[in-house]
């Protein structure tokens, strides 16, 4: 069961969707719904039910820069948690649309690496641009499971 690169797009738009969700579902319900549909999002598109997952967030540092379990996720995208008391929830900040632009990708049969430009606009059209780096494994199921995400924000010299 090969990986394509338009599953490799798929996955990327379902990431986004998701993304977007967790911030409507935030404005319509609050933290529990925010965490609701983040949790949902984890369970279906990440693969902690496969192990740990070599997650990176964005805005993470000191003991806490490193994600593999699905709370540390979790934190990051909701925040209000206080064993992570940095994150402010990413994921609640208004996003209203995704892109991404592929630098390149790696696909040899089940597992799949991706990296590019990942471009979040709020519901305010502030734009944030980060550099990603996804890494999937196809699961028994044949459902692509993100097993890497690194994400910075873009060097400034």
């Amino acid at each position: 069961m090969s990986i394509t690169e338009a599953e490799l797009a798929e996955a990327r738009q379902v990431w986004g969707d998701a993304l977007i969700a967790i911030a409507k579902a935030y404005e319509a319900d609050g933290i529990d719904g925010a965490r609701s549909v983040a949790s949902a999002t984890l369970d279906a598109a990440y693969g902690y039910n496969l192990g740990p997952v070599l997650f990176k967030p964005t805005l993470a540092s000191g003991e806490k820069t490193f994600r593999p379990t699905q709370e540390g996720a979790l934190s990051y995208f909701v925040g209000h948690n206080p064993d992570y008391p940095l994150d402010t929830g990413f994921g609640i900040k208004g996003w209203r649309k995704v892109e991404s632009e592929t630098s390149a990708s790696f696909i040899e049969d089940d597992v799949a690496m991706w990296m590019g430009w990942v471009v979040m606009t709020d519901k305010e059209g502030q734009i944030t641009k980060v550099d990603k780096s996804f890494g999937y494994k196809k699961d028994a199921e044949g459902t692509l499971r993100i097993v890497l995400h690194h994400s910075s924000l873009p060097y400034q010299p």
